[in-house]
């Protein structure tokens, strides 16, 4: 598939989605880039050969979330009736949480630069979270008489606790990169150079590991989330009767009584 919003590569079992439109700092309220951003997590969920997905973007910023030229001339998503718009809500930019939430692969995001708005909400839908020291995350909605139209209620609580979301959420107040990480927002912080090559080496490690697996893993701590003990312990004993019968498991004992390293090959 040809792109013109955002850049897509993939290699050794790593898939890496760059958001490119650095002109108008990465916002994504266009319908262009969210169907990109749709068709991506679409096609890495259908490709058993990708074991990471890694989300950045072009500098200077990682996303300034939605277009605010278009909300204050009513254009695009943002214009109509109220209805049309909540419409244009559910249709439109609520697809991107829905996608990338549901990528059945451990998703990380390499945070370039500023992250506002929905911007800080498309780093938070991801697994995890490196920052470059340039990034800065804000919450900002109330700031322009809006509320967190895309997910960040859900995602931003889960992340912080509900004490730092509400703070968060209610001073619209923008941090840098070493109070997202003293608050938990991000797992790691690195010069900016130095970015890419920490997301990699993370999704390296990820990606070392039994493919099949991974991907049950990664279902096991969401549905952790919200089900019952006993409601997740019987899923776990069925995910891991398949676990026991792959060639994989196999391979990964058969490589720590031999003292070499496994290679996995996701049967």
């Amino acid at each position: 598939m040809n792109f013109t919003e955002i850049l897509f590569e993939k290699k050794d079992r790593i898939a890496t989605l760059t958001l490119n439109r650095p002109e108008i700092r990465n916002a994504i309220s266009s319908i262009e880039i969210i169907k990109e951003i749709e068709s991506v997590c679409r096609m890495v969920n259908n490709d058993a050969s990708v074991s990471v997905m890694i989300i950045t973007a072009k500098d200077p910023a990682f996303s300034a979330g939605g277009n605010v030229k278009d909300m204050a001339e009513k254009k695009g998503m943002f214009g109509g009736t109220p209805a049309q718009v909540m419409e244009n809500y559910r249709k439109n930019i609520q697809r991107i949480p829905l996608a990338v939430h549901e990528v059945e692969v451990p998703t990380i995001a390499a945070v370039n630069g500023p992250a506002i708005g929905a911007g800080c909400d498309l780093a938070l839908m991801c697994d995890m979270r490196v920052a470059s020291e340039k990034a800065k995350f804000g919450e900002t909605f109330l700031s322009v008489g809006l509320i967190p139209g895309d997910g960040g209620a859900y995602f931003l609580p889960r992340a912080v606790g509900m004490a730092r979301a509400c703070e968060m959420t209610f001073t619209g107040e923008i941090i840098d990169a070493q109070k997202a990480l003293d608050i938990g927002l991000v797992n790691d912080v690195v010069p900016h150079d130095a970015l890419l090559d920490r997301a990699m080496a993370l999704a390296g490690k990820i990606a070392n590991k039994p493919p099949e697996a991974l991907r049950m893993a990664k279902r096991l701590l969401y549905a952790g989330q919200s089900v019952s003990l006993r409601q997740l312990l019987d899923q776990s004993a069925g995910f891991q009767a398949l676990c026991h019968h792959t060639d994989d498991h196999m391979e990964a004992l058969s490589a720590m009584f031999e003292k070499r390293a496994a290679k996995f090959s996701g049967k």
